[in-house]
């Protein structure tokens, strides 16, 4: 006797989110807060200099990823879409089979490349003139907190995609 299938389309339920969907969803999220927070931060050896530092308004001395440039704030609007797609579809049998979780690791995996290109070109931010001074006067750059939640969030959005990718081959 053959089964019955049910013409009855899917629906949404945030029931059947799984939880890989989820941290996904919370990495995007962590690392879209976290484009509010410094990413750059300058920092002196000297104690005159720092002194002179912290009388400066505090964007000049620490900058977020909107001012930093387009490799701090791609990344983690990336894992932000790539998030909110999984959540969104990710209980959908069809899209999910059609390649949702290998889209979520591709986007994942250029953030986080994204996000890795931009730390090891933070200096870059700034022109030649102003990095040749920054290093005359014994300024260096430093990683901020919003730096180090994002990378965070680029690499937990990548382990749960990839364990997400893993799920479907065993299916």
């Amino acid at each position: 006797m053959p089964s019955k299938v049910s013409a009855e389309p899917e629906r949404f339920s945030l029931a059947r989110v799984s939880s890989r969907e989820w941290t996904g969803l919370g990495a995007g999220v962590v690392a879209t807060l976290a484009l509010f927070l410094p990413w750059t931060n300058l920092s002196a050896t000297n104690q005159v200099v720092d002194e002179a530092l912290r009388e400066l308004p505090s964007s000049d001395v620490a900058r977020d990823a909107w001012t930093t440039g387009f490799l701090a704030w791609c990344g983690p609007l990336l894992l932000l879409v790539a998030g909110l797609a999984v959540v969104a579809f990710g209980q959908f049998r069809k899209v999910r089979v059609a390649g949702l979780p290998h889209l979520w690791l591709i986007f994942a995996g250029v953030a986080l490349l994204l996000m890795v290109l931009g730390w090891f070109a933070m200096g870059w931010q700034f022109d030649s003139d102003t990095r040749g001074l920054l290093e005359d006067g014994g300024i260096g750059l430093y990683a901020g907190i919003g730096r180090y939640l994002g990378m965070l969030g680029a690499l937990a959005s990548t382990a749960a995609a990839v364990l997400d990718v893993r799920a479907l081959r065993r299916r």
